[in-house]
């Protein structure tokens, strides 16, 4: 499994070198010899975060789309971290990333690209086009290009780059201005981006202007980077979201100067939150880690960033398996997702039912004490995998089972809710001085035994059951919600339960 000291060890394709983890020169990605092809036939998809904060929602499902679509077709599903923004690029946000795909499932299938460590092999690719005639060096000031912008905005003009220095003589350069090198966009016609989910999407040349390819220090710029990265990483199918339009046209004419193949383009709708408003905290708009230490399953996660935006029919739950099976770029929709918490949890609550019990209770576990802080003992996580089934019939994530199955860790006296403390009043704690011996009179601590010593005591008080389980869950739990009370009774054990009980019928 990949991590900042250990990455995936994987047969490397042709023309591309390994790379490291650590965010140094010794992570370059050699280009891909003479050839200007993308190589084999096969998927090559990539997923490509900055490392400026968290992995997003937003992200985490345009990579779950890249990952689906690559595997859905048995090819390769790669990982470039673009960390060119070196003042807000941070490791923590690299290993947050790492961490979030690791806990998603979306596991890599070669080394991880860093972005800036390819940066001379984009400067060569610039440079190489400047040769060519077919890029230039502009000396155009801040001043220059405020009023540029100044001008069009007055003429109702698109407020790009004029090309002023497009054909004009660099002897004419002015002194100690160091000019950046801009592409030779194509001035007439039009671009067309044919898009899985898009359609065809044409733009004139004319909003096109030079964009810079390097910056005036020789560092490149983002809309290079991401065209050679692509290129050399023989990158077939490009799914992103659709803020990336209009960029797809600038780089396919890059593609092109350069004699590269174009990939194919897949830009997919926003999420919104349930309102319909951008995505914001509030909505869902936090880390992957963020969920995790909410309580939610990364298969319920899988499953319903699927459904954001990408149907099979009817179907609401499925397996990843079955998304691996039935995935495709035309079943994407063109209209925002919107994210909705609710559907989130009745979800994950589905895929808690069909679990594992020892994996819940180990995800339980960890819930109670990296996350909630709670001491627990050597035998919480069995009678964790005890009182499962009961558990998780009611819960819709870790958080609820570990709220449910907080009585099994609580230390005598049991802290009274308000609630459970009403029921405590002298019917209740009649009910517990009346049930007591009858239960410490068990030859054995079965849960039928359970079930049918308590039921005949109802039945011999003339009491419906509710009057006998509520307060005895009371003093057991110290809550009013629980699992059932004969599992509650069976999986505290003999001991514990008659003294709990006792506490509270004094």
């Amino acid at each position: 499994m990949t991590t900042a000291g250990h990455l995936l060890q994987a047969l490397r394709p042709e023309g591309y070198a390994r790379t490291h983890v650590d965010r140094t020169d010794k992570g370059r990605l050699m280009p891909a010899g003479a050839s200007t092809s993308q190589g084999s036939k096969t998927v090559r998809t990539r997923f490509a975060p900055s490392p400026t904060g968290f992995l997003h929602i937003g992200g985490t499902r345009t990579a779950l789309f890249s990952w689906l679509f690559a595997r859905h077709h048995g090819g390769q599903f790669l990982l470039r971290i673009e960390d060119t923004d070196r003042a807000r690029s941070t490791d923590e946000a690299v290993e947050a990333i790492f961490e979030g795909m690791r806990w998603l499932g979306l596991e890599w299938d070669e080394d991880v690209v860093f972005q800036y460590a390819q940066r001379n092999r984009h400067a060569d690719v610039a440079n190489q086009l400047l040769a060519d005639g077919k890029a230039y060096r502009c000396y155009a000031s801040k001043e220059d290009l405020a009023e540029m912008r100044e001008a069009a905005k007055a003429e109702g003009k698109p407020q790009g780059y004029d090309g002023r220095w497009r054909d004009r003589d660099p002897a004419e350069a002015p002194e100690g201005v160091e000019p950046v090198i801009r592409i030779k966009m194509p001035r007439d016609g039009e671009t067309v981006i044919r898009d899985h989910v898009q359609g065809d999407v044409t733009i004139p040349n004319a909003v096109l202007d030079d964009y810079i390819l390097l910056r005036s220090d020789g560092s490149p710029t983002y809309m290079l980077s991401v065209v050679v990265d692509d290129h050399d990483m023989n990158i077939t199918h490009v799914i992103r979201g659709d803020d990336h339009l209009t960029n797809a046209a600038r780089q396919i004419n890059l593609m092109t100067a350069l004699g590269w193949d174009v990939p194919e383009y897949a830009h997919v709708p926003m999420i919104h939150g349930a309102d319909g408003a951008k995505l914001s905290k509030r909505h869902g708009a936090m880390g992957a880690e963020e969920y995790r230490d909410m309580g939610f399953l990364p298969e319920a996660m899988r499953n319903y960033l699927a459904r954001l935006g990408w149907s099979h029919g009817d179907d609401e739950v499925f397996s990843t398996d079955q998304a691996i099976e039935w995935f495709g770029l035309d079943a994407i929709g063109k209209s925002p997702a919107k994210f909705d918490f609710v559907k989130l949890a009745n979800l994950n609550g589905i895929h808690m039912r069909e679990a594992d019990d020892t994996r819940l209770a180990n995800e339980t576990l960890r819930m109670m004490t990296d996350v909630k802080g709670w001491q627990v003992t050597d035998d919480t996580r069995d009678a964790l995998i005890t009182a499962m089934p009961g558990l998780k019939e009611r819960a819709k994530t870790i958080d609820d089972l570990a709220e449910s199955a907080r009585f099994l860790i609580e230390t005598r006296p049991l802290a009274m809710s308000d609630k459970a403390a009403k029921l405590l009043d002298d019917d209740g704690r009649g009910v517990l001085t009346g049930i007591a011996p009858k239960l410490e009179a068990l030859p054995s601590w079965t849960l039928d035994g359970l079930e049918a010593a308590v039921r005949d005591f109802a039945d011999e008080k003339e009491l419906k059951l509710g009057k006998v389980a509520q307060p005895l869950r009371a003093a057991l739990t110290g809550t009013t919600t629980s699992p059932g009370i004969f599992d509650v009774l069976a999986v505290l054990g003999k001991d514990e339960c008659l003294a709990r009980i006792k506490d509270q019928a004094a």
